[in-house]
């Protein structure tokens, strides 16, 4: 027992007499001197250590080289495609003492990693090639085609650390750079040609994101081949993953594609982009769709996607190029408009509105003169069709609606191709060119078996007509500002409706009232001074106008009425930008009960009525001393006929 003690004694301190010696005994430089030649046999690159190498043994045999640098090819902006300010490799002892070394695990400390794309398509990051020739002394013909690695050729990490440092991806064909820092990744490199697995985060623009990627194989990537991808990225502003082929020396990406985040202001802020919204609007979204980027194109097919209370359906395509241009096609269910529209354009907030039951006393018109900044419709074009089961824009509702918008240079064109609203069918157009201020907008809509009051109400707040008929709308102007487009206004409304009725007024009562007034009645003529009172109403069989607007002003104007009482045409000024109404209608009482059937067009009693006053409140008056005037002359229209019949 004493002899074996003695035996065990002497190879513990062999033991340990070998691992205190082997730092001495292995020759660090002759290690170092086959992994570099393995890397330039390999890839043709020069791999340098600039700084001190040392190697230690316990616990492990670690290589530690300071100040690595590995070259790029010749074409490169940068000398090195990596440098790093530490590599430590772990090493198998057993792989030393056998002569065949093997890599078990790097650490990596505040590298410096550049990719590039140059503007011919070549890419820095494929190394090697079946025949084990470089890059550079393949002819462009050859370069990428590679489709296997030299046999023998392999690296077999295991593990490779990361931590600190950046990573560069410049694409000198599109002229653009994406760095991610602040590096803290767990690689597993079992072998080229298994699967790479990549964890840990990143940071790219002062955002962090975890990751977990899985690429199949190291191998395909390195010799330019296709390779399949599964990444997932999440981060406090987005989440997003990618299962799908990554082909053409990745420049080709396809397939399933799923993002989600709680804010669409938030991630435009990270990206400096201006996105001022309501608080209910560009808030949650998603987006799941099978997609392609290639040549600068992004095309999402089967796209499923939300945003707030949107749902959308379709495809879209977006196209990469100096002013990027969206392309889709969608539907979009339920398309309130309204979160969406500028804070400067005013939309009734549903909360703050007052009950039906306690009529509210009407508030004069202003028109906003807050600056609209339309200048994004010149970073962008698109072609988009979209379908929605139902559209709201402020009040207006539509129903079943087709739009189409066509953004270019600055001008959009929003097509309503077609549309269902307040009982009739429509289409319409509006052109707005925002190229520069002032804005120049052009509209024309052609509403056909509509309601009136309804749809009257929803666009303008005007709820005193009743009928359905016929509402043509042909308006341009120019501007920065809601007030601005309203003082340059010109154009045409106009409009026919049947068996309706203007509420606020009872014409023919007021007219015979006054025919009681001037014929010595006793009526006083102030109590015939009204407002418009919807108690009042006055019925028609048949109502049409036509008004022609300059500078936000209609002088020249007609306006007739029918109804089985009564006549009524009329002629004014009416002042948008004054947002006051001075109009004169002449009104006269139907002398055959036959009404509008008769071919005797001819009235009785005749008087005018005014309409005067600010569009909010605007007073009802019969003109009693016009209507006189006219009576009195009549009379005596009745005299001459008369003496002229005895003579």
């Amino acid at each position: 027992m004493k002899t074996l003690a003695k035996v065990i004694g002497f190879l513990l301190l062999g033991l340990i007499a070998l691992i205190v010696a082997l730092p001495f005994i292995i020759p660090v430089d002759f290690i170092f001197k086959q992994v570099t030649q393995s890397v330039e046999q390999t890839t043709g690159r020069t791999l340098e250590i600039k700084g001190d190498k040392s190697l230690s043994v316990f616990p492990a045999l670690k290589l530690e080289l300071n100040d690595v640098t590995f070259a790029n090819f010749e074409q490169g902006s940068k000398p090195n495609m990596a440098a790093m300010e530490q590599l430590a490799i772990h090493i198998p002892y057993l792989s030393v003492l056998s002569g065949d070394i093997k890599l078990e695990k790097f650490v990596i400390k505040n590298p410096e990693i550049l990719l590039e794309k140059m503007p011919n398509g070549e890419v820095n990051w494929q190394l090697v090639n079946a025949s084990g020739a470089t890059e550079q002394s393949k002819g462009p013909e050859q370069q990428g085609k590679a489709k296997s690695l030299p046999e023998g050729v392999d690296i077999q990490l295991g593990e490779v650390a990361i931590y600190g440092g950046s990573f560069t991806f410049i694409d000198h064909q599109n002229n653009t750079s994406q760095k991610v820092t602040d590096l803290d990744l767990a690689i597993q490199l079992p072998s080229l040609k298994k699967d790479l697995k990549v964890e840990g985060a990143v940071t790219y623009m002062a955002e962090k994101f975890e990751l977990d990627v899985t690429l199949n194989t190291p191998e395909k990537l390195l010799l330019g081949q296709d390779f399949t991808l599964k990444t997932a990225l999440d981060s406090r502003l987005v989440a997003l993953t990618f299962d799908g082929l990554v082909a053409k020396q990745m420049t080709d990406f396809s397939g399933k594609l799923d993002v989600t985040g709680d804010s669409v202001k938030a991630l435009a802020k990270w990206q400096s982009q201006a996105l001022t919204a309501k608080e209910n609007a560009f808030n949650k979204f998603s987006i799941a769709s099978e997609m392609r980027f290639a040549g600068q194109e992004f095309n999402l097919s089967k796209l499923d996607a939300s945003l707030d209370d949107l749902a959308i359906k379709g495809s879209a395509k977006v196209a990469l190029t100096k002013v990027p241009k969206i392309t889709a096609n969608v539907d979009l269910g339920m398309f309130n408009v309204n979160p969406y529209l500028p804070e400067s354009i005013d939309v009734p907030d549903e909360s703050t509105e007052q009950s039906t039951d306690t009529p509210s006393k009407p508030q004069p018109i202003v028109w906003d003169d807050s600056e609209i900044d339309l200048s994004a419709l010149n970073s962008v074009n698109a072609d988009i069709k979209i379908a929605a089961t139902g559209f709201q824009f402020k009040e207006i509702k539509l129903g079943e609606t087709k739009l189409s918008l066509k953004l270019n240079n600055g001008t959009a064109q929003l097509g309503l191709d077609k549309f269902k609203a307040y009982e009739g069918d429509g289409t319409g157009q509006v052109v707005l060119m925002a190229k520069r201020a002032p804005y120049k907008l052009n509209t024309s809509f052609s509403f056909d078996g509509i309601q009136a009051e309804p749809l009257l109400t929803d666009a303008v707040g005007f709820d005193k007509l009743m009928g359905k008929g016929l509402l043509t709308i042909a308006l341009n102007s120019q501007g920065q500002s809601q007030k601005q487009f309203i003082e340059s206004l010109h154009g045409s409304v106009g409009f026919g409706f049947n068996d309706g009725a203007v509420k606020g007024a009872n014409i023919a009562a007021m007219v015979r009232s006054a025919e009681q007034l001037i014929k010595g009645g006793g009526l006083d003529a102030k109590g015939l001074e009204k407002g418009f009172d919807n108690a009042e109403k006055t019925d028609f069989s048949e109502l049409a106008g036509n008004f022609q607007f300059s500078e936000g002003v209609s002088k020249q104007n007609e306006l007739t009425l029918k109804s089985p009482l009564i006549r009524v045409t009329g002629n004014g000024d009416i002042d948008l930008p004054a947002t006051k109404i001075n109009y004169r209608l002449v009104t006269g009482i139907v002398d055959s009960i036959e009404g509008q059937g008769t071919q005797d067009k001819s009235t009785g009693f005749k008087i005018p009525i005014r309409l005067k006053g600010p569009l909010h409140d605007v007073q009802v008056k019969p003109d009693i001393g016009e209507a006189a005037k006219d009576k009195a002359k009549d009379k005596i229209k009745d005299k001459l006929k008369d003496l002229f019949n005895k003579e």
